[in-house]
């Protein structure tokens, strides 16, 4: 019974990032990336078994909200004017909403609620700062970012390793958690290199 219900539990996970996917081509591969990513560095961090099986369906399953987000919005070929960004800002907390509805996903649903939100307070959707963020949250942040700019995008191509290496150096400690980050940059080559070379 309980290897049943583990297939059925992933089998919902591959089910809505396909669903995803099937709305959003850029997030083709980005989920699997960002899942990847997290794992690797919450293994690096410390984190329990039970901590990386729920960071890794958390990164799955974290931009799940951008279902809610109109087409013409998130698939623009170019930069998104200031009213189109705050309706790609609600992808957070569509996302909480669809996935609190049932208790298997409570705990990843607040990971995916906070993962926009940033060290210094500035984040979406509700401002948190420093550890009020989910530890998971702070983790998926780091990954999230690394892969958007590692990616090509219909207004922009992907930045190399250093420009990439650079960007999470500057914002140690203001969009990110200084040690996580840290702790990226450390292990780079073991957790980033992987999944682009």
């Amino acid at each position: 019974m309980d290897q049943y219900n583990d297939d059925m539990y992933h089998g919902v996970v591959r089910s809505m990032v396909a669903t995803l996917e099937a709305k959003d081509f850029y997030t083709y591969g980005h989920s699997t990336r960002v899942a990847d990513m997290a794992y690797k560095l919450g293994e690096v961090l410390g984190m329990t078994t039970e901590e990386l099986e729920l960071i890794h369906i958390a990164g799955d399953l974290h931009d799940i909200g951008k279902i809610g987000v109109p087409d013409n919005i998130l698939n623009k070929p170019d930069s998104l004017e200031v009213d189109e960004w705050e309706l790609m800002k609600n992808h957070p907390y569509i996302g909480y909403n669809i996935l609190s509805k049932t208790s298997t996903f409570e705990y990843i649903s607040r990971i995916v609620l906070y993962h926009h939100e940033r060290w210094d307070g500035k984040g979406y959707p509700k401002g948190l700062k420093e550890e009020e963020i989910p530890f998971a949250s702070r983790v998926l942040a780091v990954c999230d970012s690394i892969d958007a700019m590692k990616s090509d995008r219909p207004y922009r191509k992907s930045i190399s390793d250093e420009l990439c290496k650079d960007e999470i150096k500057k914002n140690k400690g203001i969009m990110y958690d200084s040690k996580i980050a840290e702790c990226m940059l450390n292990n780079w080559n073991k957790i980033v290199n992987e999944l682009y070379n």
